[in-house]
């Protein structure tokens, strides 16, 4: 199922989102739906709290693959790019945002099996975005500058 993506000035976004404790069929459904949404949206990633839910649940679709991630934590940052950033949640809008190159990250999947992964480059800006969600950060908080788009890019 297709979810609607909250837009800026919803507060659920402003939340610290709390911890999954329980790894059921509904978090495995909410994982099926965000993933058909991101999808549907063209977007690179989307978090729980976007879909309206104030929880710590990611999933980032990029060229290295798709990725649910639950309570996902970045355990270290190296190197620094700066880059133009988007959001299915900042709707007409782009920014410009300096995230790290290359993080590492610990996540647990819907099973609650744990994983780690190193991204770069774009995919560490994903991360680095959709965790930020997490904890209430959009990425308007922290860029540089903001910039209407094109009527047809937005």
């Amino acid at each position: 199922m297709i979810r609607n993506v909250v837009q800026i000035g919803d507060e659920v976004l402003r939340q610290k989102c709390a911890e999954v404790k329980k790894f059921d069929a509904a978090l495995g459904s909410l994982l099926d739906d965000m993933k058909q949404t991101v999808r549907a949206e063209n977007g690179a990633g989307l978090a729980a709290p976007q879909v309206g839910l104030p929880i710590r649940v990611v999933v980032i679709d990029v060229e290295e693959g798709f990725y649910e991630m639950v309570n996902p934590v970045i355990v270290s940052k190296k190197g620094e790019q700066t880059g133009p950033e988007g959001c299915l949640s900042v709707k007409g809008k782009q920014g410009t945002v300096t995230r790290p190159y290359r993080v590492k990250a610990e996540y647990r999947d819907r099973t609650g099996r744990k994983h780690k992964l190193t991204a770069e480059g774009f995919f560490a800006r994903a991360v680095c975005h959709e965790l930020d969600h997490l904890d209430g950060i959009i990425y308007t908080d922290i860029a540089d500058e903001v910039y209407d788009l094109p009527e047809e890019q937005s």
